[in-house]
Order: structure tokens, then sequence, then C-alpha cells
């Protein structure tokens, strides 16, 4: 029993890419790769087939890699004012301390 070959897909466009060249025949290419012609008719017609989703892959990604950039913008700006806020509440426990003093929450009643 024979082992089936198997083809990557680099492969079956190259081959794809030569008949729809027309330079040579199906048949001799076919034969000069030791591959059947329906086998090769079968990988040209799927390439036909999903040949639109090249383009619509294309747009995806373009559409994917710009959310990518906008959310690393928003969280950049979430950084700067998580920064900013920690500043200010930082400065204001300090004032804070230096008007009403450190052990103020005592003094009222209050639980630290």
């Amino acid at each position: 029993m024979k082992k089936r070959r198997g083809f990557t897909p680099e492969y079956k466009a190259k081959i794809v890419l030569e008949v729809l060249k027309e330079e040579q025949t199906i048949s001799e290419i076919a034969s000069r790769e030791g591959i059947h012609t329906n086998q090769i008719g079968n990988w040209k017609r799927e390439f036909l087939e999903n040949a639109h989703r090249v383009f619509a892959q294309s747009r995806n990604e373009k559409e994917a890699e710009q959310k990518v950039v906008d959310m690393e913008e928003e969280k950049r700006e979430y950084q700067a004012k998580v920064g900013q806020l920690t500043l200010e509440v930082d400065w204001l426990k300090k004032k804070h301390d230096q008007v009403y003093g450190s052990g103020w929450e005592t003094k009222l009643g209050f639980k630290k």
C-alpha cells in the first residue's frame, strides 16, 4: 500500500499559478511533478473559488491592526490618567495630614 504524499499550501499555489500562466498544459505540469491531472484541476478550482478571500483577509487584517493600535493608544491614555490621579491623591493626603495632623482619624473616632 502506498503512503499518501502531502503537499504544502505553498507548493499547491505554485503549481496552480503555473497552470494559470498557461505556458504549459496541465498534463505537462502533472507529468513533470508526478501528480494526477485531476488533482491539479481540484487545486485550481479550489484556488479560484477562494481567491476573493485574499482581499477580504487583507482588509480584515488591516482593521485588526488598526484596532490594536487604537487599543494601545487608549491604554497609554488610561495609564497616564491613573498616574496623574495617583499623584493628586498622594498630594491631597500629604496636604490633609499637614492641615489636620497625622492622627486625625483616631481623634475623630475613625478606624484606619
